[in-house]
């Protein structure tokens, strides 16, 4: 699977355009008086959020984390060309309150119930005691289901998130409860699909972790999750 085919260098302009606004509505969710010295990008794909961490915060320290040996090949690669950047791929390589700050986009809608309990715990112990944590999620209920249905079926009708039925349950704000699972990786579970995932039901699960700030959507905020494809959170340790 090459991440950034599928995303930042898709054919279709429109999606290759949300993928970039989707870095900076995360990245303007850091709070202005936060200058961070630690980062990590959390299940960092194919690195392109790191290059743009690097341009925005030249002094800081940043951890390119991705536990999928092929997509931290793909992040080597991408980031060939910068230095100062670290990787890694195991999580006992990273040491608790390490980061100030902390990025996770796109990352949770592909996670199993199980998976995704352990990355949260992870994370948390991730930051400091005032560290901030912005996590990015598709919207995948309510017309932003409708128009991603619309798209996907114009691409692959017949799969699992390109199902007419599937759709309309989703635009319902029903969503199918049970999502195809395959491994990523030998042994790591994963939901190839974003179709059935709720962005209700991690926001439950956040907010009973961490201290949760602020919900944000994007690229349009003002219309929200009624019409946004994506969604944000802040969350902390601090009480």
């Amino acid at each position: 699977m090459n991440y950034a085919e599928l995303t930042f260098n898709d054919r279709n302009p429109v999606k290759r355009w949300l993928q970039r606004k989707r870095l900076a509505s995360a990245l303007n969710l850091v709070p202005a008086d936060r200058v961070p010295s630690a980062i990590c990008d959390f299940g960092a794909g194919s690195g392109e959020l790191c290059k743009v961490l690097r341009q925005r915060y030249p002094d800081a320290r940043i951890c390119c984390y991705e536990p999928t040996p092929a997509l931290l090949a793909q992040a080597r690669d991408n980031l060939r060309d910068l230095h100062n950047i670290e990787f890694r791929d195991d999580a006992a390589a990273l040491a608790p309150g390490e980061f100030d700050l902390v990025f996770c986009l796109e990352v949770f809608e592909h996670l199993p119930p199980a998976q995704t309990r352990a990355a949260m715990r992870l994370m948390r112990s991730l930051l400091c005691a005032f560290g901030v944590a912005i996590i990015g999620v598709p919207v995948e209920i309510g017309p932003p289901a409708l128009y991603k249905g619309f798209f996907r079926m114009a691409r692959r009708l017949g799969e699992f998130d390109a199902i007419p039925m599937n759709v309309m349950l989703s635009l319902a704000g029903m969503p199918p409860r049970f999502r195809p699972v395959g491994e990523i990786a030998p042994g790591a579970h994963y939901h190839f699909h974003h179709m059935g995932f709720d962005y209700r039901m991690l926001q439950r699960e956040l907010a009973a972790e961490f201290r949760l700030a602020k919900v944000a959507a994007g690229p349009f905020g003002p219309l929200g999750t009624v019409a946004n494809p994506e969604v944000y959170f802040v969350v902390g340790n601090a009480a």
